[in-house]
């Protein structure tokens, strides 16, 4: 079995991580005034329930791939604040937008159990969920990657030419609405779509894939981000613009009747769409 992944500390950006991170800073203002012995207890025995969960889960979670833990490590070594997006909008890139060692088993995982062998996937960054997931596929599965920025697509094939489930990964270049609506047109199907892109551009995603047929009868579609760092849930005024794009998506998803779905809080939210019959 291989290691996980040792990564540099990276910033919060999941709910729960900001949520230590905040508790941490409580407890250490707590600690320089006269706070009483019994709140400071009760801080430190939250900070340690709380900062605890992560790192359980990432030793009880199913060590990555030596291909996986290759990617995120040279992911990690790239200087991304002098890279930005290709994308008609500009935004910085960031080792943060992997999607790391849990949501890349999990994933894993929805592939065996849904047993599929045509994979969409909606935004792939340096491909760590696409590798993730094709590692899952049959030797005659396809996983087909959607990703506007050419110089992280090169980025990402490089890492899947020294993978052997790499060739079953295909790479379209382009922006992810372009990208679809093109293989609606072809005709194509997918057993599971993986939706990690532009969060202001989700609900058309959301309603090419059902409209146009993208998703096979049977198919699972996954969301990643559907709780954009506990924005959705905090007061409206509190919200990104991301944050704000996420919490319509989410109502509009909750709203169609076409659709069931359950949000699992999986890093910074992963939802769970499947059409109804």
């Amino acid at each position: 079995m291989t290691s996980i992944t040792e990564l540099p500390p990276a910033r919060p950006i999941t709910p729960h991580s900001i949520l230590v991170a905040q508790l941490q800073q409580t407890l250490k203002l707590a600690q320089q005034q006269n706070v009483p012995a019994e709140i400071l207890d009760s801080l430190q025995q939250a900070v340690q329930l709380a900062a605890g969960l992560d790192p359980y889960l990432d030793d009880y979670t199913t060590p990555e791939s030596s291909a996986l833990t290759a990617l995120a490590q040279r992911t990690s070594q790239e200087d991304w604040s002098k890279r930005f997006s290709d994308g008609e909008t500009v935004r910085q890139l960031e080792q943060e937008m992997l999607s790391g060692h849990l949501e890349g088993q999990t994933l894993k995982m929805f592939v065996h159990m849904t047993k599929a062998k045509r994979i969409l996937e909606v935004g792939m960054f340096t491909g760590y969920s696409a590798l993730a997931m094709a590692e899952a596929l049959p030797s005659d599965g396809q996983l087909i990657a959607c990703e506007v920025d050419a110089y992280v697509a090169q980025f990402a094939q490089a890492c899947f030419d020294t993978s052997p489930d790499g060739d079953k990964i295909v790479v379209e270049v382009a922006p992810a609405l372009e990208t679809l609506h093109k293989l609606a047109a072809s005709k194509e199907t997918f057993d599971l779509i993986f939706i990690d892109a532009d969060k202001k551009e989700y609900v058309e995603y959301f309603q090419i894939i059902l409209d146009r047929d993208l998703l096979a009868p049977d198919g699972l579609i996954c969301v990643d981000n559907t709780l954009l760092q506990g924005q959705v849930y905090l007061p409206p005024e509190q919200r990104t613009t991301n944050g704000e794009a996420i919490a319509q998506f989410n109502a509009v998803v909750a709203a169609d009747s076409r659709v069931e779905q359950v949000l699992l809080p999986i890093r910074d939210g992963v939802t769970l769409i499947r059409r109804v019959a």
